[in-house]
């Protein structure tokens, strides 16, 4: 079980993926979480770091599509100003949404990238799907309600993780 949870890459932050460096792995799609990978989960809009990551994605040739369990009014308000795809109330991670984003952009999972915040949703939606799966730190140390529980059960999953010596960067959380 600990290795669906476990990502095939761990970075600081998305501004720590570097899209011409997808494109040279042949990377054409990124889905990637919203609340606490591209902003802080009470940040309705995007910073102007994400927009310019974005560009830098289209720039590329690299689609995105923005994944989230978060409400339509949440995740529309966030993406249309980006004018960026999105699937909200994802129910993640189950794979019915990343299905989806990998279907309208219409590039195979071998060249898609999920990116997430959380071991629970992101990774372990992507890895069960069989994509390539990028693990960053929480933009804030706060959460909303509903991912505390998530973030005590990342907590344990961590530690052992590196108990049994499968992870080596430190502490996201």
């Amino acid at each position: 079980m600990l290795g669906k949870l476990m990502p095939n890459e761990f970075v600081e932050s998305i501004h720590h993926i570097d899209p011409e460096e997808l494109k040279k792995r042949k990377i054409r799609g990124v889905i990637t979480d919203l609340d606490n990978t591209l902003v802080e989960w009470n940040r309705p809009d995007a910073t102007p770091e994400v927009v310019e990551w974005f560009r830098r994605l289209r720039q590329a040739g690299i689609q995105v599509t923005v994944v989230s369990n978060n409400n339509r009014e949440r995740v529309h308000r966030f993406c249309e100003p980006l004018e960026a795809r999105f699937i909200w109330a994802a129910r993640k991670p189950l794979g019915q949404a990343f299905m989806r984003a990998v279907r309208d952009m219409n590039v195979p999972i071998e060249e898609t990238v999920v990116v997430g915040d959380q071991l629970f949703t992101d990774i372990l939606g992507g890895n069960l799907l069989g994509f390539h799966t990028i693990l960053v730190v929480p933009v804030a140390q706060t959460d909303g309600i509903l991912t505390r529980f998530n973030r005590l059960l990342e907590r344990i999953a961590l530690y052992w993780m590196r108990r049994k010596g499968m992870i080596s960067w430190t502490n996201k959380s």
